[in-house]
């Protein structure tokens, strides 16, 4: 079973992010960069899924600078067989819509029974790249998956997810598209032989040419742009709300009813 995981790098969500001084773009000079951590959760059903069938390819492929070779080696150490990596000069500035397009011509030659992502990258919180990959490949999808399942053949998987309503269970013919929740298992760490032969492992590069954009550019590409970044406002100080426990409850009580108005 061939199984493909697209990958994003992003910045580590206790990094201090400053905006550039354009206004446009974040300062990224001195952010530490991870694996997106609901793309651990794809790369770890992966392995398991492999691992359980006894054969198959695990492949990650992710598309962005040369600093995401740290991302792809993360998923390298972590168990996966191969990375791939998408870039090109001219790739820089494209937007979600942009990257699925480009993941998209990649993947349109390659073979593979699964495509699994993380359901949403934790810096844009877009949820964009597997719905679009799905609908640009012409693939069934099954977002927000928090167990999965296959027939004895491993030509239909069977996903549970999170609805609206409760959970849903749908079952879904391969090959197809399917987004990783959190709950869907415990992504495993990557042991110090994994990592040494991460290191070891030679990553493939893919460039415009090889996706047939050679010339023609990626502004074509872009549905959107950034116009301006602003800090959130900042937060008033707390207050202390004084006096015994009767007397300090009706006043908490007054004060959310009437100043912070929930309820």
């Amino acid at each position: 079973m061939n199984i493909i995981v697209c990958i994003k790098q992003v910045p580590d969500s206790e990094a201090q992010v400053k905006i550039a001084s354009d206004g446009k773009a974040l300062d990224l000079d001195q952010v530490k960069f991870v694996l997106n951590p609901y793309d651990e959760f794809a790369v770890e059903e992966a392995i398991r899924i492999k691992e359980k069938k006894g054969d198959g390819t695990v492949t990650v492929v992710s598309l962005g600078p040369p600093r995401v070779k740290d991302a792809l080696r993360s998923a390298l150490a972590m168990g996966a067989d191969q990375a791939v990596l998408l870039w090109d000069p001219a790739f820089e500035g494209l937007d979600s819509h942009g990257t699925a397009v480009l993941l998209s011509r990649y993947l349109a030659g390659q073979t593979y029974d699964l495509i699994l992502l993380g359901k949403q990258a934790i810096d844009d919180d877009m949820s964009y790249i597997g719905p679009a990959l799905a609908d640009l490949l012409k693939l069934p999808l099954v977002s927000v998956v928090t167990k999965l399942e296959f027939s004895p053949d491993y030509k239909t998987a069977f996903a549970q997810r999170e609805g609206e309503r409760g959970v849903e269970k749908i079952e879904v013919s391969l090959p197809a598209v399917l987004t990783a929740q959190k709950g869907l298992n415990e992504p495993r760490y990557a042991s110090l032989m994994g990592i040494m032969k991460a290191k070891k492992k030679e990553i493939q590069e893919v460039n415009a040419a090889a996706l047939g954009m050679e010339g023609s550019g990626t502004s074509d590409l872009v549905k959107s742009r950034v116009t301006k970044l602003d800090y959130p406002p900042k937060r008033p100080p707390g207050k202390i709300v004084p006096g015994d426990a009767a007397t300090a409850a009706k006043e908490l009580v007054r004060l959310l009813r009437e100043e912070a108005k929930i309820i």
